[in-house]
């Protein structure tokens, strides 16, 4: 989070008066903005976004006397706007801005006389400003400090466990299902054409993890056109696993199952309505994807079920492939975090810049569960909205859980390694958490998620003297009786 972000605060002439809050970016080496409302000085707001004030004679003399200005930028530096604005009797200068917000430097050096307040604004946000606040505005600037702690992260946290808990349990139940039908063999056909898993070795784990890399650099690059293949990938792919969660929940129902034949085939009339409500869910989400007051929670809806049926879907063999997975993308989230800064032009983070939007894209990619920061900032306002986690934090460390919980089944072990590992899980989340609260930046989770699973998970199959069992993930399960 930049150190120069702060808020405007407009005021409309209504009575009682419309408020509303918005971005600015401030040079802090030039400007010193108070931390509260409380004594701040309005300043009628005077709208001049038709000229770029690279000269006095670009106004009537005596409109800027004791205002807020708000000029368009370019042709000539904030410095020299300042400048003009100042002797014209200016009070404040706003620098309207149609590209994505950058700090704001110049030499100061060169305009010391310069006392004038300036900051920079986007224009979208000028036009709405008129729009609901009317022609008459008054403003004044603040920056109130960035919160230690934003309460929505305990909302992130809950589903994350949550998920990755679901989903290990389930993937549980999938193989207990499994071993029955291995068991029986009337019931083993039926049962094989039933299942759905993929099972990945550590050739496909590598492999996998370079599709990864390969996408994620074709994203920085082609951001502007692959951002809506991602959008309907996501939108088929969610529309599909909310349809396989909700499938599985309402089988445990015995009503309602009247079915009807096409074909010489089949189907349960509800399945069918299944079926268009999750359509539609996706759909909806589409069309108002952009929508903030709302959109998000079904986005989180479709992206819980996504993550749900990866975990239930997607099957480690072994520990051994687990490790590779695990260890090659935590490097993987480290490297595009951390070491592509020294790499691209602009000293920018790959992962970051893909994830917030390269270049000011207002497109952004569906594959976070997000939650409106509860805690007001101007952080909020300029460019964290909402709490962020990544679906790549709850799906891989979930692929270990759900290899747990199987592992407990084929091994009748009491679920130990499945309620470890998913502690372990949550407590790699609040030491996230903690350094993100300290470090004041995005951190990747994986970081600090995969080494206390994978150490949770190492320890108790050493301390039960099963490593070698877990390890190689062998035919242990073939003697399994019901």
């Amino acid at each position: 989070v930049a150190a120069d972000e702060g808020i405007l605060h407009a005021s409309g002439s209504g009575v009682p008066p419309v408020t509303k809050d918005y971005c600015i970016i401030y040079n802090s080496n030039w400007l010193s903005l108070p931390k509260t409302l409380d004594n701040a000085t309005f300043r009628t707001l005077e709208n001049l976004t038709s000229t770029v004030l690279c000269s006095s004679a670009e106004v009537p003399s005596g409109l800027m006397k004791d205002k807020a200005v708000v000029v368009m930028r370019g042709n000539c530096t904030f410095l020299e706007k300042a400048r003009i604005a100042q002797s014209l009797g200016a009070k404040m200068l706003l620098i309207a801005s149609k590209s994505r917000l950058s700090a704001i430097s110049d030499n100061k050096t060169d305009f010391e006389d310069v006392t004038l307040p300036i900051a920079l604004i986007r224009y979208n946000d000028i036009v709405d400003m008129q729009l609901v606040l009317g022609n008459e505005v008054n403003v004044t600037l603040y920056s109130p400090p960035l919160p230690e702690f934003d309460y929505s992260m305990v909302v992130i946290f809950l589903i994350a466990v949550f998920t990755v808990a679901l989903g290990g349990y389930w993937s549980g139940v999938a193989e207990l299902e499994n071993l029955k039908a291995v068991a029986s063999p009337g019931e083993r056909e039926t049962r094989w054409k039933k299942e759905e898993n993929v099972t990945f070795t550590p050739v496909t784990v590598i492999l996998f993890v370079v599709i990864c890399c390969v996408m994620l650099v074709l994203l920085y690059f082609f951001y502007k056109w692959l951002v809506y293949v991602i959008i309907s990938v996501f939108c088929l792919a969610s529309a599909m696993s909310l349809y396989n969660c909700l499938r599985a929940l309402i089988g445990e129902i015995p009503f309602g199952q009247c079915r009807i034949t096409c074909s010489n085939k089949t189907i349960e009339v509800r399945l069918i309505f299944l079926a268009i409500f999750c359509i539609a869910a996706a759909v909806v989400w589409a069309v108002f994807r952009n929508e903030d007051r709302w959109a998000w929670i079904l986005q989180d809806i479709l992206g819980v079920a996504f993550c749900l049926n990866f975990i239930k879907t997607l099957k480690m063999p072994n520990f051994k492939s687990c490790v590779i997975l695990l260890g090659l993308l935590l490097l993987y989230d480290v490297f595009f975090v951390f070491i592509t800064p020294f790499i691209t032009k602009n000293g920018a983070s790959i992962m970051v810049e893909v994830a917030a939007g390269p270049f000011g894209n207002s497109e952004k990619l569906p594959v976070v569960i997000r939650v409106p920061r509860l805690e007001h900032s101007a952080s909020t306002l300029c460019d964290l909205p909402f709490s962020l986690l990544g679906f790549g934090d709850i799906i891989v460390p979930g692929l270990l859980v759900a290899y747990c919980r199987r592992f407990d089944v084929q091994t009748r072990s009491s679920s130990i390694y499945y309620i470890s590992c998913t502690i372990a899980y949550a407590v790699g989340m609040v030491l996230t958490f903690i350094v993100l609260a300290l470090m004041k930046m995005g951190q990747p989770a994986l970081l600090y998620l995969v080494p206390c699973t994978l150490i949770t998970s190492s320890l108790v199959a050493w301390r039960r003297k099963e490593m070698k069992k877990f390890w190689k993930g062998s035919n242990y399960q073939v003697g399994w009786r019901p």
